[in-house]
């Protein structure tokens, strides 16, 4: 369930009271005339099914009270309520598999902001998954992988194209395009560090690699594991139950990839830098395609449910 508090201007809350009223999956109705100060008017609050959720949002956006009040949604964690479990059983649909856009749009912008902490981290996760490759060492490479956040500006633009939101899709690839070009460069410097130090040589870094060679070796497979991780993660991104992006996280090879071909770059290795590169590349093509393809069946299956959530009069 979602909790739904609102603050409409006076003239206003009859209409917001019967928009609420008419959708089904709703209950738990509260009207407070005149509490509200800024903006001047009254609240109005009620709980709504996750599922029947975006529709009612929406209707409220058509009524423009964003615009002349305010809308403020959250989780309910636990509601005792018979009302509140008769809401959840009319509303079409699961509440697992119900995707609330705005919510969705607001989490991707957060995480596809380009900021000191969002670069600061990707350079970390590559300067981790540097030593993971040279060294040979999967356990880095996972770490690495767990640490990157490049999965936020992937769904920005999966999202974006889904909602033609273009300032989104840009936010998104500038965060994407600079955080990489960064990591990487202050990777290629690490690089050299490392290397005065003999902790990095070019002898291992050519040499038999078998738990991280492939981060250099693009193939079918590769754009097959990015086409599902893309789904995974979208999934669990917009999914109710979604857990931690943990486990897509180490399903591609991005953080990785990068890692390699900046350490390669550095011994002048150019084989190994256009492999690393596009297998980069090959894994955040086909992450995007499948989190929007993704995103774009979940928009069509829930479009067939807006007929029902309108309670019958």
């Amino acid at each position: 369930m979602l909790h739904l508090r609102l603050i409409t201007p006076a003239d206003r809350t009859d209409e917001v009271v019967r928009l609420i009223d008419g959708t089904v999956g709703t209950t738990h109705l509260v009207v407070l005339p005149g509490v509200a100060r800024e903006p001047e008017g009254d609240v109005v609050m009620c709980d709504v099914a996750r599922e029947a959720g975006d529709e009612l949002i929406n209707r409220l956006r058509a009524l423009d009270i964003p615009d002349c009040g305010a809308v403020t949604a959250e989780n309910i964690d636990l509601s005792l309520s018979s009302r509140a479990d008769q809401a959840e059983r009319d509303a079409p649909g699961e509440a697992a598999d119900a995707v609330l856009w705005e919510q969705l749009e607001e989490a991707t912008h957060e995480e596809s902001t380009l900021s000191v902490t969002y670069v600061a981290f990707i350079t970390l996760a590559t300067m981790i998954a540097a030593c993971g490759v040279v060294l040979d060492n999967a356990i880095l490479i996972v770490g690495a992988m767990a640490v990157g956040p490049e999965f936020g500006p992937l769904a920005g633009v999966c999202t974006a194209i889904v909602q033609r939101a273009p300032r989104l899709a840009l936010r998104s690839l500038i965060a994407l395009l600079v955080g990489f070009a960064v990591a990487m460069a202050v990777t290629v410097g690490f690089s050299w560090i490392m290397s005065g130090f003999r902790l990095f040589s070019e002898g291992r870094l050519e040499g038999d690699r078998p738990n991280t060679g492939f981060v250099y070796a693009p193939d079918a497979f590769s754009f097959v594991v990015a086409i599902l991780a893309g789904i995974a993660g979208t999934l669990s991104l917009t999914s109710a139950k979604s857990g931690a992006l943990v486990g897509v996280a180490i399903s591609v090879t991005t953080v990785p990839a990068a890692a390699n071909a900046a350490v390669a770059l550095s011994f002048g290795d150019m084989k190994q830098t256009v492999g690393s590169t596009e297998q980069l590349v090959l894994n955040l093509a086909g992450i995007v395609v499948a989190g929007t393809l993704t995103l774009l069946t979940q928009k069509a299956l829930w479009s067939t449910q807006r007929s029902r959530m309108s309670k019958p009069t």
